[in-house]
């Protein structure tokens, strides 16, 4: 049973690694969103280039700290997801970024096909003037952003990720790779910005498995997400998808309230009994990874990694009670 934690690529720091091997986290994900400053002048993962021996010399360092890299984490590229000229050289360089992966030991890639990104509006205070990230279906439609250009339909997105998957999957399986996909958040399943979501529902997500049956097509089950969407249902939802083998690893979050409107609390606080919940994950035979995701922000600046720290903390307690 495992912990997880991000690490941001543009920012790889060692101390942050002996923070984490402290607090009683076993793995590390790397997230390449966060720049990519490490690169060459000029360069970046959508060129292709084979980054084996890069990801190699992250694995060693992660290990030398009492870590394993577990997973690198990478939205899926907006040619791709928007369908632009270039998306079959873009959708060409994936598949190197897996087979570096690959042969870089690293077993895990995260991803999501959300070319919009997340949508939140103005964060609620809550215990300690901490702030919660907030969204308000009401407040969000008096203001929201401008919509892409072109409309994106609900038609056009199933299109691409299918098209997308039918040549990925096959070389992450070669690869020895597990794409493990994000759910939208929020996971409304309409455009929100002009782009139809379509990785928000279960019934979304059972679609894309039923297509793509592939070892390597798995799911980050986002606890927070789902529970946005399902409320209490998201028992049921756990289940499911942990007995059908699906989850890569978990955002074990809590929230306050559901759509139309929630906000992210401490993992204390929320809706959802975690006790319950991580015995459910349990009972079909999911084993962790559990990872915060992310954490309320406290209000004194430099704060976040005790906000982190706690809740690493209340996983770790979970865990040794329920699978002992």
């Amino acid at each position: 049973m495992y912990i997880q934690e991000v690490v941001p690529f543009a920012n790889f720091d060692p101390d942050l690694l002996d923070c984490y091997r402290a607090l009683g986290v076993d793995l590390i994900q790397l997230d390449l969103r966060a720049g990519v400053s490490r690169l060459a002048e000029g360069e970046d993962f959508k060129d292709g280039q084979d980054r084996s021996a890069l990801f190699s010399q992250l694995r060693e360092q992660v290990e030398a700290h009492g870590l394993q890299l577990n997973a690198v984490f990478s939205s899926c590229w907006e040619e791709i997801s928007l369908g632009m000229p270039d998306w079959e050289e873009k959708t060409a360089a994936w598949c190197r970024l897996l087979e570096s992966l690959g042969r870089a030991g690293i077993p895990h890639l995260g991803w999501n096909f959300k070319p919009m990104g997340n949508f939140r509006t103005l964060s609620a205070r809550g215990r300690g003037k901490a702030q919660y990230s907030t969204f308000d279906r009401a407040a969000f439609d008096a203001q929201r952003p401008a919509p892409h250009q072109p409309l994106v339909s609900e038609e056009e997105m199933w299109a691409r990720l299918a098209q997308f998957l039918k040549t990925v999957l096959p070389v992450a399986e070669s690869a020895g790779v597990r794409m493990a996909l994000h759910p939208d958040d929020p996971p409304i399943p309409e455009p929100l910005a002009g782009v139809a979501q379509i990785c928000s529902t279960l019934e979304q997500f059972r679609r894309i498995f039923a297509a793509f049956p592939s070892p390597s097509n798995a799911l980050i089950f986002c606890q927070g997400c789902m529970t946005e969407l399902l409320g209490e249902g998201v028992y049921d939802a756990i289940g499911e998808m942990a007995g059908a083998g699906r989850i890569a690893w978990v955002h074990f979050r809590n929230l306050r309230g559901r759509l139309p409107r929630f906000e992210e609390v401490f993992i204390d606080e929320g809706r959802i009994d975690m006790r319950r919940a991580m015995a459910i994950y349990r009972d079909y035979g999911f084993a962790g990874p559990y990872m915060i995701d992310h954490t309320p922000h406290l209000p004194k600046p430099g704060n976040d990694l005790a906000g982190r720290a706690y809740a690493i903390g209340y996983i770790r307690a979970l865990i040794q009670e329920i699978y002992g």
